[in-house]
């Protein structure tokens, strides 16, 4: 029996990834790793660790261990000066509504500053449980990240269900043993179709939310 929904926030509750990536591009490129705002939507889940460790591998380098610190700050600070994220049209109504009948948390890959300061604007008092980025070990793709969100839920990870819409994050959420509904926001459908639904945009996802009512 479904009692639990847990949401990915970027791309998802939030408009966001454009300016978490903006943010990235920016960072590594200071350090003459040059990458596309592409290369952070296919990674788009991993916490800022995984990022460093995935960005710097296919530049042909390896971090040092200062490394993990000093882009978490850089990319914090570039994406706090430059944000202008927004929900997305019908998500903050729809959460108020399935928070009357269901248990919600949110699993993001970005910092702890980043999630709560995106939730505390523009989500206030609708999640009984938030994991960020720094509240895992092993970020998405590995089950962590939903697994410690259900625990914080206290439910079993077979009574709730995750919607994200990214692959590491569906991939995240099938090792952890939670049915996964993806929509499609900066990739194309075919790139999560490891999710047991994927649907067409947001218009969708919302009407399909408010059927779980």
């Amino acid at each position: 029996m479904l009692k639990g929904l847990i949401f990915d926030v970027d791309g998802v509750l939030m408009d966001s990834m454009p300016y978490h990536a903006d943010a990235w591009v920016q960072a590594f490129g200071e350090v003459g790793i040059h990458i596309t705002n592409m290369d952070i939507y296919e990674i788009e889940g991993s916490n800022h660790k995984g990022v460093v460790d995935l960005i710097f591998q296919k530049a042909g380098m390896e971090p040092d261990t200062s490394d993990y610190e000093v882009f978490l700050i850089k990319k914090r600070e570039k994406f706090l000066r430059n944000n202008r994220a927004e929900p997305f049209k019908g998500m903050q109504m729809c959460l108020k509504a399935l928070k009357k009948k269901y248990k919600l948390a949110v699993a993001s890959g970005a910092d702890r500053t980043i999630v709560n300061a995106l939730m505390g604007q523009f989500y206030p008092g609708i999640f009984e449980a938030i994991v960020s980025g720094e509240d895992v070990t092993r970020g998405k793709p590995d089950p962590e990240p939903y697994l410690k969100a259900a625990l914080k839920l206290g439910l079993e990870p077979e009574e709730c269900m995750v919607i994200e819409n990214a692959p590491l994050g569906i991939k995240s959420a099938k090792m952890a043993g939670i049915y996964c509904v993806a929509v499609p926001t900066y990739l194309p459908k075919e790139k999560l179709m490891g999710a047991d639904m994927v649907l067409t945009d947001h218009a969708e996802l919302i009407a399909y939310l408010s059927g779980l009512i």
